[in-house]
């Protein structure tokens, strides 16, 4: 993640969907790769030892100037991998994602020593590691690939209420305290105060009703 993040420019997040270990270092990772401009990922992947390209396809996102794309690729991961440091310890890892310099690592632990036991490994192999937050839960989180949430997103939502929800989000409308307006995000977007207001309303009750409706049997 982090080599492939060098290769391309104007990239935004890298996040580890899924990945399988095969043998002898060798894993099948998909990866959604989120960045500013379009991009091909076949010459930056060349560039980078170990790694072969399997498959990818670009992910719709309607008129938000954002290009995401889905890659399976074949790696040799030098230990240590970071995900090989979660499961060693015996944690579910719920999202790993890379943005800018550093990872951002989502893990369910049973309890407090287990938390302690992976946050020191993590520190020893990787060099680093700051505590973002910690939440008590009666379930664990969802794993990694239990879920397609962006694939879901873009069948779901139109181009319309999609860019009005990334442009909110950037600006910093879902923020606590919140620091921009819908008549910010209006004016961003060019369209009325009310109109940005709709497509909010709308895109948040699909979101919730794709949480909280009845589920497929």
């Amino acid at each position: 993640m982090e080599k492939l993040d060098t290769q391309l420019d104007d990239v935004r997040s890298i996040e580890l969907d899924n990945a399988f270990y095969v043998e002898d270092s060798t894993w099948i990772e998909s990866l959604t790769v989120s960045s500013a401009t379009d991009f091909d990922p076949h010459e930056p992947l060349s560039e980078i030892w170990g790694v072969e390209l399997f498959y990818t396809h670009e992910i719709p996102t309607g008129p938000s100037g954002v290009a995401i794309r889905r890659l399976t690729i074949i790696a040799k991961e030098s230990y240590p991998f970071i995900l090989s440091v979660v499961l060693r310890q015996e944690a579910i890892p719920n999202r790993i994602a890379l943005q800018g310099n550093e990872f951002e690592v989502v893990a369910t632990v049973r309890n407090w020593e287990q938390f302690r036991s992976l946050a020191d490994e993590l520190e020893e192999t990787l060099g680093a590691f700051e505590l973002q937050s910690v939440n008590q839960i009666e379930t664990p989180g969802e794993p990694l690939g239990s879920g397609r949430i962006t694939e879901v997103l873009t069948t779901k939502l139109t181009h319309e209420q999609l860019a009005a929800l990334e442009t909110a989000y950037d600006m910093g409308y879902f923020d606590v305290p919140r620091t921009a307006s819908t008549v910010d995000i209006a004016e961003e977007l060019n369209v009325s105060q009310s109109t940005v207001s709709e497509r909010l309303r709308v895109a948040e009750r699909n979101l919730f009703a794709l949480i909280y409706g009845p589920r497929e049997k």
